[in-house]
């Protein structure tokens, strides 16, 4: 076969592409219409009304993500004071206030605070819950924190504070008795009644705070007393004389491990705080009239600094809570490293 025979032959077999005609913009508009309507699940049969159809979106409408619940890392529970009834004495300032602000931020909702004059103390106790719900969702009416007049160096006022706590509180399961002076006067030339004051508030106040709290814990089935010591308790303290000082607080640290052994198989525990040289409000006023001897008491401490109030925030917490409950009779000192050299 030739080639243009074949060329003739393939003409004719094949059908000739004929373009069809395109349809009108209305037609077209239909049409579209038509398809998005056949193909859009979500849409109804497409109206028999002979008014002019609108175009349906077949794109869905964006829907917000669920937000993913908030990650919270995990905390040690036995350090949490929550739940737990505290009771400090000397309370108003100083260490004893930093103590009650350390158990309120790790929970503690049911707080006495207990000082020699009443007003001083309920004053505290409001600032406290006020402070507290400060950039916090709590409330004051979620706080039971209460001020409470008490004389430590007096058996009976110390039994009236614990009944008052009972009345309000029903129980008292951490007690820290901080209550306590110190003064500076040589050997020869101290006071015997300034001797005295300070046995009966540093001594006897810890040894009435720590019996009566005890009193109360046993039939509860136990609890935790923090008796606060000193780094003095271990050392002789420079330059200063204070040697009345330094024996009380060396009875109340020994106190603390004889207590221990005591009621160790009644469920109370009863520990020793001992800090070093700490910057309260009275010691940064002190000192700022004796500005070498801040600088004596720096240079002995090998951490090259005086403690700041909330450096004791993690020891008294750990005493009183129960991360440590299986701990009793000893000691803790934060004291830079003093006691070490």
């Amino acid at each position: 076969m030739s080639t243009a025979m074949s060329s003739r032959f393939l003409s004719r077999a094949l059908p000739r592409h004929v373009p069809r005609p395109a349809l009108p913009a209305a037609a077209s508009h239909r049409c579209l219409v038509g398809l998005q309507i056949r193909f859009n699940s979500s849409s109804s049969a497409p109206s028999t009304s002979s008014e002019p159809q609108t175009t349906v979106n077949a794109i869905p409408t964006p829907v917000a993500p669920t937000p993913l619940p908030q990650k919270a890392p995990r905390n040690l529970q036995a350090f949490s004071m929550a739940n737990k009834v505290c009771l400090v004495t000397g309370a108003a300032r100083g260490l004893g206030n930093e103590f009650c602000k350390a158990f309120v931020e790790s929970g503690c909702t049911d707080l006495a605070i207990v000082d020699l004059k009443e007003e001083e103390a309920q004053a505290a106790a409001e600032e406290l819950v006020k402070q507290s719900c400060l950039d916090s969702n709590m409330d004051p009416s979620d706080y039971r924190i209460i001020g409470i007049g008490c004389d430590v160096s007096s058996e009976i006022s110390v039994q009236q504070a614990f009944r008052r706590a009972m009345d309000t509180y029903g129980r008292i399961d951490s007690v820290v008795a901080s209550a306590g002076i110190v003064e500076n006067y040589s050997a020869f030339d101290y006071p015997f009644d300034r001797i005295k004051r300070l046995y009966d508030i540093n001594v006897h106040g810890a040894f009435f705070t720590a019996r009566e709290a005890a009193r109360h814990m046993i039939p509860m089935g136990g609890g935790s007393v923090v008796l606060v010591a000193s780094m003095s308790a271990n050392i002789v303290n420079i330059p200063q004389p204070q040697t009345p000082y330094n024996a009380a607080k060396a009875a109340v640290k020994h106190m603390a491990a004889s207590l221990a052994v005591e009621w160790a198989k009644k469920g109370v525990r009863v520990n020793c705080l001992s800090p070093g040289y700490m910057l309260t409000k009275l010691t940064r006023t002190i000192l700022a009239h004796d500005t070498e001897l801040k600088k004596t008491w720096e240079s002995l401490t090998p951490m090259g600094r005086m403690g700041e109030p909330e450096d004791l925030d993690g020891a008294i917490v750990f005493l009183a809570s129960d991360a440590s409950r299986f701990m009793t009779g000893s000691e803790i000192r934060v004291d830079g490293g003093y006691c070490i050299i």
